[in-house]
């Protein structure tokens, strides 16, 4: 992997798709999955003043923040700290 170093409070990720399954071991569409306000992902970098996250973290963030960045020809995701709301 190249180095890279984001600034500030922006944080570099790897989104994560996830298949949801009910307490009942039912598997939710992916329409169904639109439904939840949060996606998870692992942190691959986080920026020069971050403080709540560390690489390989895996996160909740709101799944209307950020953007979609070609770094090295691999697509990333960047958020800003405050999108991230748990960290596992």
């Amino acid at each position: 992997m190249s180095t890279f170093q984001p600034i500030n409070k922006y944080v570099v990720i790897n989104t994560i798709d996830e298949q949801i399954q009910t307490d009942s071991g039912l598997l939710l569409s992916g329409s169904d999955n639109e439904k939840f306000r949060y996606k998870k992902g692992q942190v691959i970098r986080p920026g020069t003043n971050v403080d709540c996250v560390k690489e390989g973290d895996l996160i909740y963030y709101d799944k209307g923040a950020g953007y979609t960045m070609l770094i090295n020809d691999i697509p990333y995701t960047i958020i800003l700290e405050r999108d991230i709301v748990v960290v596992l």
